[in-house]
């Protein structure tokens, strides 16, 4: 009985950590310039668009460029289309 209670236990907390990694990776544009936010070919690369403040978007990785800043790369939260390379002190991820 013990056991069984245990493991429901754990089960939950893992199916609760599941969700909020997957909630996590929501995102919303939030560039405090309050310009449109450059999209990138790769960490700190070419810019190849821009996004508005507001917009949804799904992050689908994370990494640092060469100077340790990070970068998160993301697609249309609505099209799931892959955008490109954003800073990402500059989505918020809910």
């Amino acid at each position: 009985m013990i056991r069984t209670a245990t493991l429901a236990a754990g089960l939950a907390v893992i199916s609760l950590s599941s969700g909020a990694e997957a909630q996590s990776a929501r995102c919303r544009v939030m560039d405090p310039t309050g310009t449109p936010l450059n999209i990138r070919d790769a960490p700190n690369g070419e810019v190849i668009g821009r996004i508005r403040n507001g917009s949804l978007v799904t992050r689908l990785r994370v990494r640092e460029d060469h100077r340790g800043r990070p970068w998160a790369y993301v697609a249309d939260r609505g099209s799931g289309d892959p955008l490109g390379w954003v800073y990402r002190e500059f989505i918020a991820c809910f």
